[in-house]
């Protein structure tokens, strides 16, 4: 089957993105380059100046392409469990949360990164994604034991981030320390379901 010249564009144009999300979580913006990342994604560099324009939209492109996949993953979930009794929605989802970041703790080594310096990729940030995610988070304060006290909420979210994705995003080191393969299967899992009992008891 022929492939089309338009379809060859989209598949240069994500395996830009890939390769520009790891080598941005790896090095962070200042230090990725965008001659490193044309190589791991295997194209001319100019390639990324024609599709992209700069490293700061390529930058965009990459974040909002993680975001998205997070939003589609718990929506998917949320659409799955809309029957289920609040407490159950909000461990359901904690849940789909672990699992999301074991599978793609580039995100979180991202945040880590973005979120040390108020500049204005960060404020991108938080207004495009973060915020909307937050709200949306606020929904389950009732299931989740903070209602509408917005200072508990910081809490319990920060708690959520970090709980849901340490184990992964130093995954190297969780391996050595205690011998525990935090990509093994049973091991997301047991992980879910102690993050989900730990914030919705």
């Amino acid at each position: 089957m022929m492939v089309t010249r338009a379809e060859q564009r989209a598949h240069t144009r994500q395996r830009i993105v890939e390769a520009a999300t790891e080598t941005f979580s790896e090095r962070g913006f200042h230090g990725a380059s965008t001659r490193e990342i044309a190589s791991r994604a295997g194209v001319n560099q100019g390639l990324i100046t024609h599709h992209f324009g700069t490293k700061d939209a390529l930058w965009r492109e990459a974040m909002s392409g993680v975001f998205d996949a997070l939003t589609e993953a718990l929506d998917h979930r949320r659409r799955a469990i809309v029957d289920a009794p609040p407490r159950q929605q909000a461990r359901a989802l904690t849940r789909e949360f672990v699992r999301f970041a074991a599978h793609n703790p580039t995100l979180f080594r991202l945040m880590l990164d973005e979120g040390k310096v108020d500049d204005e990729r960060l404020r991108w940030l938080v207004e495009t994604h973060l915020r909307p995610a937050y709200e949306r988070f606020l929904e389950l304060g009732d299931t989740m034991g903070f209602g509408g006290d917005r200072t508990m909420a910081t809490h319990y979210y920060y708690t959520l981030a970090g709980a849901a994705s340490l184990m992964f995003v130093v995954g190297a080191e969780c391996e050595q320390l205690t011998g525990v393969d935090p990509q093994a299967d049973e091991t997301i899992e047991r992980h879910a379901e102690f993050v989900a009992r730990l914030l919705v008891p």
